[in-house]
């Protein structure tokens, strides 16, 4: 029962990266697919983009969060905006 509730809830999550003060923090969402969880992190990266705009954060290069998608097998892929 659990296996399959994984299965169906997704075993690909979301993490960010506070690069001020050096910490990681989940971000709520389990996702079916690598893709999906793409998404989801293109879309919290616009969310930071209002939060901690470029113009005073410097952007990704600066100190915006950095968000991540981890997979099942341990994958740890960062995830940047779309040029």
């Amino acid at each position: 029962m659990l296996s399959w509730l994984m299965m169906w809830r997704g075993k690909w999550t979301i993490e960010g990266w506070d690069t001020f003060s050096r910490h990681g923090y989940p971000i709520a969402g389990r996702h079916r697919s690598e893709d999906a969880a793409r998404r989801a992190a293109t879309r919290y990266l616009k969310k930071l983009e209002r939060m901690q705009p470029s113009e005073t954060s410097d952007g990704q290069e600066g100190i915006q969060d950095h968000v991540y998608i981890r997979g099942p097998d341990g994958q740890h892929i960062r995830v940047l905006p779309d040029a």
